[in-house]
Order: C-alpha cells, then structure tokens, then sequence
C-alpha cells in the first residue's frame, strides 16, 4: 500500500509542477526582449527562470513591489519587468526604459494554454493505486478546485489548499504544518514535490518534510536534494528515499 520506508503522504505543488503554461511565460518574456536588441545565452535564460523562482518565493522584493502597487496591477507589472530585466543582464537604465513596453507586450499578447503532462497524469493513475494520501499545496492566494477539475485530475488529491486560505506561503513552513495535520501524518512520513527550490524545497524542509525537485530543465543543477528530471521517475524514487 505504501512505500516502504513509510512514506504515507505525498504533497505537490501546482503551477510548473502538475499544471504547465505553455509555452513558458519565460521563454516568451526573453524572446521578446531579444526582439528589442538585448542579447541573452542560455545561461542568461537560466537565471532569468532561476531569479523568477526566486521572487515568486515570498521574497522581500515581491512584498515590497505588492506594498508599494497594491491596487496598481499595471505598475507592479511594469516593477516586475523592470527586476526581470536586470537578472537577464541588462543595464538598470536599459531596464528601466524598456520595462514598459516589455510588460505591456506580455499583458496583451502572452496567451498560454494550460496543460497536464502526460506523464504527470499517467504517475499521478500509479500512486493513487499504490495508496498514498495525495495533495495539493499552492502558493494561490484562492481555492483552485476548479482548476483540478477542469484539468480533470481532482480524482487523484484527499485535499488541495491555497496559501490564502490558511495566511500561509511557502517557503513558512504553515502551509505544510496545515496539509499534515489535514492528513493526519508526521512531517517523516511525507514527502513534497515542487519545481521551485526556493519555495518547495526550502519550505518543504522548514516543515520537516523530504522535498523532491521537479526540476526537468535543470534551473537548479547543484540543488541539495533528491531531483527528478521527469515525473516517471517519482513512483521508484519515493520507494528508496
């Protein structure tokens, strides 16, 4: 029924993790960018993504930008395109002039579709059948039920929350405290999938859980845990963590 090293539990993350915009709201923000004339390697893409990783995680700079745009969506946009622009490598100046145009081009013309992978759906089918108690934990400040069913995989989760329900964000370890407690498990006996090391794996370890990176274009290529590259991995790799 579980593994046996008894693991009872497995927790995901959402966005980037079983759900994917495609294509990559990244890709497409540094596409455009090197439309204007800024040069960017893979490496500077990378740290485009990674540096993304990093805001996203309830850092000091996303609180600042949200205290000081609350009610102006399109000035935190503009904020936002401007630090992007800068962990791309491009001069503040530059940056700061082209920030505008940058965010007004993914407002009107970034339209992604939302997928499930394949793989993560087939894994999904195997470790509902293998017993575990399966959830799923977002940084979302609302409910996402309605995106589990409309992607139609709310059959495999006991439970998702959002951080807003419980004033909870990754990387605080309160969100995680919530799911054990909902699922009635010790930190030891579950484990926490996300793509996000900041967020995921640093939270999922405040909380006392084993964290697996889900890292499949190698943002995190020296990352202190147990990294998978595609999901069909997870089944064997929660068995002999």
């Amino acid at each position: 029924m579980h593994s046996l090293n008894g693991i009872k539990a497995i927790f995901f993350d959402l966005d980037g993790t079983l759900r994917h915009s495609v294509p990559h709201g990244g890709d497409v923000f540094s596409d455009y960018v090197v439309s204007l004339g800024l040069y960017l390697n893979r490496e500077d893409r990378i740290r485009g993504i990674r540096w993304e990783h990093f805001y996203w995680a309830s850092s000091a700079d996303l609180r600042d930008d949200l205290m000081a745009h609350s009610g102006e969506t399109e000035n935190f946009w503009i904020e936002y395109s401007r630090r992007r622009l800068i962990a791309l490598g491009a001069s503040p100046a530059w940056a700061l002039a082209h920030a505008p145009k940058v965010s007004m081009h993914m407002g009107e013309e970034y339209r992604p579709q939302s997928i499930i992978p394949d793989e993560v759906r087939e894994t999904l089918i195997k470790l509902k059948e293998s017993g575990y108690i399966m959830a799923v934990l977002s940084n979302r400040d609302k409910p996402f039920v309605d995106v589990l069913e409309s992607h139609k995989i709310i059959e495999f989760f006991d439970f998702s929350v959002a951080g807003g329900e419980v004033n909870s964000y990754k990387p605080e370890p309160g969100l995680f405290e919530h799911a054990l407690k909902r699922a009635n498990v010790s930190a030891q006996e579950a484990v926490y999938v996300g793509d996000n090391y900041f967020a995921d794996v640093v939270g999922a370890r405040r909380a006392g859980l084993m964290p697996i990176l889900f890292d499949p274009d190698e943002i995190f290529p020296d990352a202190d845990c147990t990294t998978i590259r595609s999901f069909t991995e997870l089944n064997s790799i929660i068995k002999v963590i």
